[in-house]
Formats: C-alpha cells, structure tokens, sequence
C-alpha cells in the first residue's frame, strides 16, 4: 500500500496484479510505504477505510481516494496456481505442486478453502462488508498502461514500470465445467473485471 499525500491518493495492492511493479516505480514518489508483511502490504480496502484512513486521512480532513488493480478471475487464479507451484515451497501446506488447475479451482470455491487455495478474491478486496465497491479508481491488468497514465497524472511524473515477481510459466488448463461453475460461483468477480473499462 502507498500513499500520495499531494495527490491525495493511496495505492491499494490487490495481490497477483502487478502490484510488485507498481510499488517499484511509485516508490520514489509515495509519501508513506507499507511494504511487509504482505498482509499489512495488501492491506483490503474494507480494511484500509476502518483502521488506516481516520490516521492518513487526519480523522476525515482531508480524504484520499483509493485506487486498485484488477485482473481478469481465470487469469488470477492461473497466476496464484502457478505462484504456488513454485519449487521453494514444494511439501508446504500452500503449494499447488501436484495440484491440477481444476483441483485448485474447486478448493477456491470450497469453504473454507484449503490452505493451498486460500488467495482471498478480487471482489472483496475492493468492497464493503455489504459487497458494495469502495475503492474510487479501478483498472485492469490487462490494460495497466490506463492505470500507469492515470497516476502519471495525478503525481505529474513519468513513471517506468518494469515487470516483477513473475510466476513460473507452466502449462495449465481449465475444464469447461469447472469454468462454468466458476463463472457462476464467482459471479461477483467476473462482473467486477466486466464493469472496468478496456
């Protein structure tokens, strides 16, 4: 999480979007940095109105509008699958090695999920209890050069992204009946990446 105080805006890091390669480029310019341990650095925006903004915000005197990155929900969840398939972790609790992506899947949709496909989702990071959007400024990932122009603007600095914290590559696939039943179980995530602008 980052936080542009003349800007007044604050950079929320929803995980597996691109986040490492923003926060490397904005760094310089951030006002104030939470960068470790992840849950504090991927702080959700439910989280951030309730304990962060009243201190940032100097209890309501000045608001900071929030702004976050969104990845289509197969796409994430490929990108979280192959994360944890990752050799450092193999044996873990969290890997996915030996885990199909229709396995993983089904373990996201479970509740609760197993720890290995325990990633949170989208949709919830950027609402409300009530699952109403909060976050002001949302983008895609798979246009992130919008996101990029619109903080060039609002900081009034070029900024120079460079890809981070890349997954593996590795092939894998989704059944088209666990898609669809992705698709319908996690319709809040799908419409949230729909409503965002290409």
């Amino acid at each position: 999480m980052l936080v542009f105080w003349k800007a007044k805006l604050v950079v929320l890091a929803v995980p597996k979007t691109g986040t490492t390669a923003l926060q490397e480029a904005l760094l310089p310019h951030a006002d104030a940095a939470i960068l470790a341990p992840p849950e504090k650095k991927h702080v959700t925006a439910r989280r951030y109105r309730a304990q962060l903004a009243p201190f940032f915000e100097n209890r309501g005197a000045r608001r900071l509008e929030t702004m976050a990155v969104i990845r289509e929900p197969v796409d994430w969840l490929m990108s979280w699958h192959r994360y944890r398939a990752r050799p450092e972790i193999a044996g873990s609790a969290s890997s996915t090695a030996g885990i199909d992506f229709d396995q993983f899947v089904d373990g996201w949709l479970r509740d609760p999920e197993p720890e290995f496909a325990r990633v949170g989702r989208q949709s919830r990071f950027v609402s409300d209890g009530a699952g109403e959007v909060i976050v002001d400024h949302l983008f895609r990932y798979e246009t992130l050069d919008h996101a990029v122009r619109f903080l060039e603007d609002r900081l009034g600095q070029p900024l120079n992204l460079r890809r981070r914290n890349v997954s593996p590559p590795h092939r894998i696939a989704l059944s088209s009946s666990r898609e669809a039943r992705l698709r319908r179980e996690a319709a809040a995530d799908f419409a949230l990446w729909d409503r965002l602008d290409r």
